[in-house]
């Protein structure tokens, strides 16, 4: 069976409270062994850890989701940056900067990020990327930083130019459901980068692949998107899923 990694899931949100279990099995049925969990603000915080006792392939992140930042983003951050030695948090996500809706709070979503980056920088952990309607802005804060940085641009949404500059500042690119949209721009920078740089994700429950649209997205729907990338890149789905794990187990320093 093919190992699946899912770099970018939120298993513990309330939309899987009523089957979580049944969930985790089908991933498990499915291939899908390590799921990689980014927090969102103070509130997810325990029931993502809460989902990861009792399963040793789910692995927790710390961070403030963009679409989170408030004026008071410096007390918020030092709460959640007070809970570091309650698990092994395997990266600082889910960070970065979404003005899709509303710009009032770009500055401290710039500054959140900033500061986010630096402790990721500082427990040597990656970092997982938010961009939405953002580039311009995020990549200005990315500039700033003086030491290196690896981590995942999720779901990204940017064209290849804006991928190989990415790749050139150590992420890798997370692939989702997106890629199996009509006329997805996600194809073509698929088409256009290397194996060795991108990674499998979800994001669920949300944006589920094609044929899944409009209903809850799972993990389980990993074999399907590593389909997609390995019809546009004429691979086998077996050297997707291979290469894609490993990029993952080794971004996020697992070893086993």
């Amino acid at each position: 069976m093919n190992i699946f990694a899912d770099t970018h899931t939120h298993l513990y949100l309330e939309a899987f409270d009523t089957d979580r279990e049944e969930v985790l099995q089908q991933c498990a049925d499915a291939g899908v062994k390590y799921l990689f969990y980014p927090n969102i603000d103070e509130n997810s915080l325990r029931p993502m850890l809460d989902c990861c006792a009792g399963h040793p392939f789910a692995y927790p992140m710390l961070g403030l989701h963009p679409s989170e930042v408030r004026e008071d983003y410096a007390q918020t951050l030092a709460s959640l940056f007070s809970h570091w030695g309650e698990a092994n948090f395997v990266g600082i996500g889910e960070i970065g900067m979404d003005l899709y809706w509303d710009k009032t709070y770009a500055e401290a979503q710039q500054k959140a990020l900033y500061e986010q980056l630096r402790f990721a920088q500082e427990h040597d952990r990656p970092a997982i990327i938010h961009c939405r309607k953002a580039f311009d802005e995020l990549w200005s804060v990315l500039k700033q930083l003086k030491r290196p940085i690896r981590g995942i641009f999720h779901c990204f949404a940017g064209d290849a130019a804006q991928a190989r500059l990415v790749i050139g500042k150590g992420f890798l690119i997370g692939v989702g459901g997106t890629l199996t949209y009509k006329n997805s721009g996600l194809q073509e920078v698929v088409r256009q980068t290397g194996l060795e740089h991108l990674v499998l994700e979800t994001d669920s429950p949300f944006l589920p692949p094609v044929p899944y649209r409009g209903q809850r997205n799972t993990s389980r729907h990993i074999p399907i998107i590593a389909e997609k990338v390995a019809e546009l890149k004429n691979l086998s789905i077996e050297a997707v899923a291979e290469a894609t794990t490993a990029n993952a187990k080794n971004l996020f320093g697992l070893h086993e």
